[in-house]
C-alpha cells in the first residue's frame, strides 16, 4: 500500500531510486531500478545498498504473531547491519500511531522493530502513521461478505498513503531526525461511522456489529489511542473523498 507510492514520490523529485523487494514490481517507475533482496535470508542486500545515501523501509508481511517476526523484526535487524557495512547514513522507518497503548501481535512486532531502529548502528528517523484508506476498504469488504461491518465506537483518522509517502520523502531528504511528527488523515471519526460511509459509497447493505476486544485494548481505543494529537501532520483526501475518487491526485498538506 505504501512502498510503491514512496518510489513514485522519490522518482518525481528526481532522486536515484532503487526498488528493493523479493520480486520486481509489475510496473517499474521510469528512472528507477529493481534489486532483488530477501530480508529473511539477507540475500542481495550488500549489492543493493552499495553507495546508497538513505533507505526508506516500507517492508511488510501478512500474518500475525510469530509470522511477522522474520521480516519486521529480524529482517530489520539484518537490514540495519547491512546498511552499516555499506555506510548508509540514514534509515527511515514507517510505524503506526498508538502501538504503545494497544497490544496486538502485529503492533508488538512494530514496537520491537522500532527498538532495533533506535538502538541500531545507522542514523534514523521514525514516522508513525494512522491506518491507510485501502486497509479500511479491505477490512470492510472482507466483513461485508459475512453480512456485517465493524460497529465499534473507537475513532480512527485514516490517511492516504500518497500523503504519507510525501512525508517519508521529506524525512529522507532532511537527514536523521529521530522520532518525527505522526501522520494522519484530515478527519477522525468512529469506526462505525467510517463503515457506514463505506457501505453507502459501495452500495452495500451490512449490519453493524461491535467486534469483541480485550478489556485493556477497548479502554485504550475508546480513549483515542489510534488518533494522534495536535502535533500530527494531517493532509490528503478524507476517507469519504477517497471512496468517491480513489485515484484522487490532490494530496495537499
Amino acid at each position: 500500500m505504501l512502498g510503491g507510492q514512496v518510489v513514485a514520490e522519490l522518482a518525481r523529485r528526481g532522486h536515484d531510486v532503487r526498488v528493493l523487494s523479493r520480486r520486481p514490481p509489475q510496473t517499474l517507475v521510469p528512472g528507477t531500478t529493481h534489486h532483488a533482496v530477501d530480508l529473511v535470508s539477507g540475500d542481495g542486500l550488500r549489492d543493493a545498498l552499495a553507495g546508497a545515501d538513505a533507505v526508506i523501509e516500507a517492508a511488510n508481511t501478512p500474518g500475525v504473531g510469530r509470522k511477522t517476526t522474520p521480516v519486521l523484526v529480524e529482517g530489520t535487524r539484518r537490514l540495519l547491519a547491512a546498511e552499516s557495512r555499506e555506510a548508509v547514513g540514514h534509515h527511515v522507518a514507517i510505524s503506526i500511531v498508538g502501538i504503545d497503548a494497544v497490544s496486538f501481535s502485529y503492533y508488538d512486532a512494530k514496537r520491537a522493530q522500532e527498538r532495533f531502529v533506535e538502538q541500531g548502528p545507522v542514523g534514523w528517523s521514525i514516522v508513525r502513521a494512522t491506518q491507510f484508506h485501502a486497509l479500511l476498504d479491505w477490512i470492510f469488504t472482507t466483513t461485508a461478505r459475512a453480512g456485517f461491518v465493524p460497529g465499534n465506537r473507537f475513532a480512527l483518522a485514516p490517511v492516504d498513503p500518497r500523503f504519507v509517502a510525501r512525508v517519508l520523502a521529506d524525512a529522507a531528504e532532511a537527514g536523521p531526525g529521530g522520532r518525527l511528527a505522526p501522520v494522519a488523515g484530515p478527519q477522525a471519526a468512529p469506526l462505525r461511522e467510517l463503515a457506514r460511509g463505506w457501505a453507502h459509497a459501495r452500495g452495500r447493505r451490512a449490519r453493524a456489529i461491535a467486534l469483541p476486544l480485550p478489556r485493556r485494548n477497548r479502554r485504550a481505543l475508546l480513549a483515542g489511542a489510534l488518533v494522534p494529537g495536535d502535533d500530527a501532520l494531517t493532509g490528503g483526501p478524507s476517507f469519504g473523498d477517497w471512496l468517491r475518487a480513489p485515484d484522487l491526485k490532490a494530496v495537499a498538506a
